[in-house]
C-alpha cells in the first residue's frame, strides 16, 4: 500500500475549451515513481492526452506545485468522459451511466451532481469494440453524448 509521502497531486495545465469549463489546470493524484516522475492514479476530467497508469514527468514549482511537462510513458488505458442526455432515457443519472457500461467492467469517477459527466477510465486489455459500439449507440439514441480526453492506437484501431 502506498504511504502519504508517495502520493502527489500533479498539476496539468492546458487552454480552456469554448464552452466548456473555465479552468485551465486539473490536479490528478499520482505515485511518485522516481525524483521527477509520477504514475497518474485517477482519471482526467478535463485534460486530454493523458489516463490513468500513466507516468508523467513533472517540475516542482517555488509554491511546492508538481506541474506536469510530459508523459514519459503510457500505460495503454484510454480516458472516456460520457455526459448523460438530461432529456433522454437516462436523465440526469450517472449511476445509469454506469449502469450501460457495467458490462465492461470500467472504473469511473462522477464530476459533479451539478454537472454529472463520468469520467471512465478503460484499461489497455477492454473491449474496446464492444465498448466503442456502446458509446455509438448510446449517442445515437440521446442516451449521452461522450468523448475520448485520451485514446492509444488499439482504441482508435477497434
Amino acid at each position: 500500500m502506498e504511504n502519504a509521502v508517495e502520493r502527489v497531486k500533479i498539476w496539468f495545465r492546458f487552454t480552456p475549451r469554448e464552452g466548456w469549463f473555465p479552468q485551465d489546470t486539473e490536479g490528478l493524484w499520482a505515485a511518485k515513481v522516481g525524483d521527477d516522475t509520477a504514475c497518474v492514479r485517477n482519471v482526467a476530467f478535463l485534460q486530454n492526452g493523458v489516463a490513468e497508469g500513466d507516468v508523467v514527468r513533472y517540475r516542482t514549482d517555488s509554491d511546492g506545485l508538481h506541474w506536469a511537462v510530459g508523459r514519459v510513458s503510457s500505460a495503454g488505458n484510454c480516458t472516456i468522459r460520457v455526459v448523460p442526455v438530461p432529456t433522454g432515457p437516462l436523465g440526469r443519472s450517472p449511476q445509469a451511466v454506469h449502469q450501460r457500461l457495467s458490462a465492461f467492467g470500467l472504473g469511473g469517477e462522477v464530476f459533479s451532481d451539478d454537472f454529472p459527466m463520468v469520467a471512465f477510465n478503460v484499461p489497455a486489455g477492454a473491449d474496446f469494440t464492444g465498448i466503442k459500439t456502446l458509446l455509438n449507440r448510446g449517442q445515437d439514441e440521446e442516451w449521452w453524448h461522450y468523448e475520448v480526453g485520451c485514446g492509444t492506437d488499439a482504441w482508435w484501431n477497434a
